[in-house]
């Protein structure tokens, strides 16, 4: 198995401005991210950014990146962009690391590179870990996932699901978890890059716009997704401030990672 890793990375963040250029241990994010990401078996790891001055951090580093555009409304825009620079095959898989994962485990690319290609009749890959909390399970900022019995994405949903009839009384949440434990969706992707240029032109589903979720476009048009179920909780992305101080923390304490 061949697969290529690409991480967009966008200068513009609401929450933490030029959130892929902040310094952790004296690297900049996003060069950590890619570090990481070259740690798993992937034959080329490349950064997609929308600035000149991510392409440039990065390769000051020896991080191969390259230039996209700036006006993507989305990351999958953004990859779709990258995989015709890099002339990508069809068949190729392509495996989307966010550009914010410093901490990303490079077993898990590996993992979901690995249910793609063990899964030909799918069209993209993604993870899932179950859930051991009552909170995250009831927590619609967690989003959920159902499997079938090949491994398939049946859905991914905000709310609570599967739902437990027997386990809530007159339509309350329930005050226990459901079993088999419920699954909680990893948002790291695979794709075939075949797939992932023509994603940008297929219609938005109307549940994708209700759920706020972009994967399931891909299904409400009749594309598979394989799932590899994880042992293990990813470690922390950064969205905030706060998230790049807890991320600091564990570098600092683990400067090798």
């Amino acid at each position: 198995m061949s697969f290529t890793v690409l991480v967009p990375a966008r200068l513009a963040s609401t929450r933490l401005p030029n959130k892929p250029l902040a310094d952790i241990a004296g690297l900049p994010m996003v060069v950590r991210v890619a570090r990481r990401a070259s740690q798993s078996a992937a034959a080329r790891v490349v950064v997609a950014g929308d600035h000149p001055s991510i392409v440039a951090a990065c390769r000051t580093h020896g991080v191969e990146a390259i230039l996209t555009r700036q006006d993507h409304p989305s990351g999958s825009d953004r990859l779709a962009e990258a995989c015709e620079q890099l002339g990508l095959d069809g068949n190729d898989i392509v495996v989307n690391v966010q550009g914010d994962e410093p901490l990303i485990d490079p077993a898990l690319i590996d993992a979901v590179a690995s249910a793609l290609a063990s899964h030909p009749e799918a069209a993209m890959s993604t993870a899932a870990h179950e859930i051991d909390s009552l909170d995250d399970f009831l927590n619609p900022n967690v989003v959920k996932a159902v499997l079938d019995a090949e491994g398939n994405a049946l859905y991914f949903s905000r709310a609570p699901i599967p739902w437990w009839r027997d386990g809530s009384a007159n339509g309350a949440p329930p005050s226990v978890l459901p079993a088999p434990a419920p699954l909680r969706h990893i948002g790291i992707y695979g794709y075939r890059a075949g797939f992932v240029r023509s994603f940008p032109s297929l219609a938005p589903a109307p549940v994708e716009a209700t759920e706020a979720l972009e994967q399931l476009r891909a299904l409400w048009h009749g594309h598979r997704i394989a799932v590899h179920v994880s042992h293990v909780a990813p470690g922390p992305g950064v969205d905030t401030p706060a998230d790049l101080e807890r991320v600091r923390a564990v570098f600092a304490t683990d400067p090798a990672r």
